[in-house]
């Protein structure tokens, strides 16, 4: 989105969002003296993820200090009243970031209130340092890549197209089921990636790289801004069982030609 085209809400985002990124790409060259420590297995937080949701924190609460927020280290705050709620991963792909792989961003969602405490989400950001990609979108606005309006694909079978997803790890519920999924879709296309950032796989798909992605157990902080940019940018999200992604954290987005086939697929092995 060229910046002349930007909302002032858009403009604080993608400030904050650079912001935080140098501190980042500082410590990413030097993440081996990075203090880690695992909240579970294969879940990790380093002093990179704390610094930078601290400059997050600073630079959104400053711009706009009656939204609350939800970060994924700092939890929830600014009150149980709330209009408009930042939403905020500092660090998606933490696990790249610390084995010094280039594929990580930082995420921030907004999410609206309404009187009758239902929310919606109405603008998002999600920014990759490494190669400079800022995907924008704000609701009936469009998603954008730096200055180019986004499109999902235009792909409409399933054997010439590429699809995400994020494979469960650790001891964590759903392994077999994943596994179904994945014998039951592999014949069916040209490949299966797995990147390991939830954040950036809703961006590619917002931009056509993809032709979809799925995934179960994802946070709103994962989610916020993605699921945004692939709607404003004309393709679906849903859960599996169609209800609302955001509240189950089971994600299933494509482009509107795919949609239903994917959705179908991973409904199957629930």
């Amino acid at each position: 989105m060229p910046p002349s085209h930007r909302s002032p809400l858009v403009n604080v985002m993608v400030g904050a969002a650079r912001k935080a990124a140098k501190g980042l790409l500082r410590d990413f060259a030097e993440v081996e003296k990075l203090q880690v420590i695992a909240k579970g297995q294969s879940d990790f937080v380093s002093q990179a993820d704390l610094r930078a949701e601290e400059t997050l924190r600073a630079e959104l609460s400053r711009a706009r200090p009656g939204f609350a927020w939800l970060m994924e280290e700092g939890g929830e705050g600014g009150g149980d009243d709330w209009q408009h709620r930042w939403v905020v991963d500092p660090l998606d792909g933490t696990t790249n970031f610390l084995h010094g792989i280039p594929h990580w961003a930082i995420s921030i969602g907004v999410e609206k209130r309404g009187p009758d405490g239902a929310s919606e989400l109405v603008a998002g950001a999600i920014y990759a340092p490494v190669v400079d990609e800022m995907f924008v979108a704000e609701k009936g606005g469009g998603a954008f890549l730096n200055e180019s309006r986004l499109r999902v694909s235009g792909r409409r079978e399933m054997a010439p197209s590429l699809f995400a997803t994020g494979i469960p790890f650790g001891d964590i519920p759903g392994k077999d089921r994943f596994s179904a999924t994945l014998a039951a879709l592999m014949p069916q296309v040209a490949g299966v990636r797995r990147f390991g950032a939830a954040a950036l796989d809703l961006a590619w798909v917002a931009a056509g790289r993809y032709e979809g992605f799925w995934e179960i157990g994802l946070k709103r902080w994962d989610i916020a801004a993605g699921i945004l940019l692939v709607r404003e940018a004309g393709g679906f999200v849903t859960a599996p069982d169609e209800q609302d992604p955001y509240a189950t954290g089971a994600v299933v987005a494509a482009n509107p030609q795919l949609h239903a086939k994917l959705r179908s697929i991973v409904a199957a092995h629930r």
